[in-house]
């Protein structure tokens, strides 16, 4: 068995587990395809890591504690343009001097956050001798952060660290204020930065990344226009689907994910046509805590995978790549496994009672679909710009995607073309 970046997972040839040191056993793990048959494997071990939350409207407010907490003077608050225009940067700022803290602003970020940004910003961070990192925004802006705090305590380029458990020495502490209701990058493991050079997007697994203060104020989802408002739902539904269908999945990770999808598929479209609606966007909200949760610990599949190169390629948005992709890699995946569907259908409000497996796993993936319809996802990859001459190469960088490692269907190349070209 092998242990990575905190899931436990068997290897392929053990066949046999000594329970006698184990307290319980955990609940079946993915198939591992082996010629027609599919052999499931069982874990020994389920560890589950997540942040410190702060959940609430007005939860903000307790930014400044959450610093202070954790030995913070001098905080260097990541965040972008955007939040600053909504007027979240200042209220922030204004709670981080009321406790006395010297806060340092530093905005310069994109959306897909790049190497060379990351790397300006730690050298920002390194000159103002700041020490906790505030990140304050959506997925790029935590990301981002979190590339500076890897730079802070273990130098080098950015894109050394990519892949799982690559990050040496422990980073500075970090507190996350997500303002999207979807990436959950506020309690993961994960930070995914764009390499400028190849045009791909490269993953940072590392335990050292779970934020040690995750606070989550309703009141931000409220600024968020209404693409990126779709594109994180359509992200947190894709972490929680893979998070559950993962090879390293646990009872710990199934909960939340379960409930992620049901919150998200009875609240996303209700926060596009009623931006107001408090009780949709604190269901959102939530929902994209519990998958954030499942995911960092279960990890992913080929669905990130391969919408990770699509938009290291385009500068894609990620949760709209993912809308396009998921319903194609469910009905794929589904092949191999479609029992594991049948709870997942039943959490988006399929009937499961006495329908094959197979069918809820085709119903989940039209109910995905229509979900995107619905919040004004285009239907294929070619209105993103995608050509058909792109898919190879995307192919063949998919493979190389931390993420693959726990999609609970073995995949060659080949396989990973013909979803892209299906999703064409």
């Amino acid at each position: 068995m092998s242990l990575t970046s905190g899931v436990m997972m068997t290897s392929g040839n053990e066949s046999s587990v000594d329970w006698s040191r184990d307290a319980y056993q955990c609940e079946l793990l993915g198939p591992q395809k082996t010629g027609t048959d599919a052999v499931r494997r069982s874990a020994r071990l389920a560890k589950f890591h997540v942040p410190e939350v702060v959940f609430g409207p007005g939860s903000l407010a307790e930014i400044g504690h959450c610093a202070l907490r954790l030995g913070g003077r001098r905080p260097f608050l990541v965040t972008d343009p955007g939040l600053i225009e909504a007027g979240w940067v200042d209220e922030a700022v204004g709670h981080l001097r009321r406790v006395g803290l010297r806060p340092v602003v530093w905005h310069d970020v994109t959306p897909n956050p790049k190497d060379h940004e990351v790397e300006a910003g730690f050298q920002q961070y390194a000159a103002s001798g700041c020490d906790v990192i505030v990140g304050l925004g959506g997925g790029s802006v935590i990301d981002a952060a979190k590339g500076v705090a890897i730079l802070s305590s273990n130098g080098g380029r950015i894109l050394d660290y990519g892949g799982v458990d690559q990050v040496g020495l422990p980073i500075p502490p970090t507190v996350m204020v997500p303002s999207t209701s979807g990436t959950g990058a506020d309690v993961s493991q994960f930070a995914v930065i764009t390499d400028t050079t190849e045009h791909i997007k490269v993953t940072i697994v590392s335990r050292t990344l779970v934020p040690e203060i995750s606070v989550i104020d309703p009141r931000l989802l409220t600024t968020m226009p209404d693409w990126l408002n779709a594109a994180t739902g359509l992200d947190a539904l894709t972490h929680a689907i893979e998070a559950f269908v993962s090879r390293a999945h646990s009872p710990l990770t199934d909960s939340h994910a379960l409930h992620a999808v049901e919150l998200i598929t009875g609240n996303l479209v209700r926060t596009q046509v009623q931006p107001k609606n408090f009780t949709a966007r604190l269901a959102m909200a939530q929902a994209s805590l519990e998958a954030g949760m499942a995911f960092t610990n279960a990890i992913l599949g080929a669905t990130h995978a391969m919408s990770h190169q699509v938009g290291g390629l385009l500068d894609a948005p990620h949760g709209v790549v993912n809308g396009v992709l998921l319903p194609h890699v469910i009905r794929f995946n589904a092949e191999a496994w479609p029992e594991r569907f049948v709870a997942l259908g039943a959490a988006a409000g399929i009937p499961t009672a006495g329908v094959p497996p197979q069918e809820v796993a085709a119903q989940l993936a039209e109910l995905v679909r229509a979900l995107a319809d619905d919040v004004g996802v285009p239907k294929g990859l070619a209105s993103l710009g995608v050509a058909e001459s792109d898919v190879p190469m995307l192919a063949r960088t998919t493979l190389k995607d931390a993420c693959m490692a726990t999609n609970p269907r073995d995949v060659d190349v080949r396989d990973i073309e013909t979803l892209f070209r299906a999703a064409l």
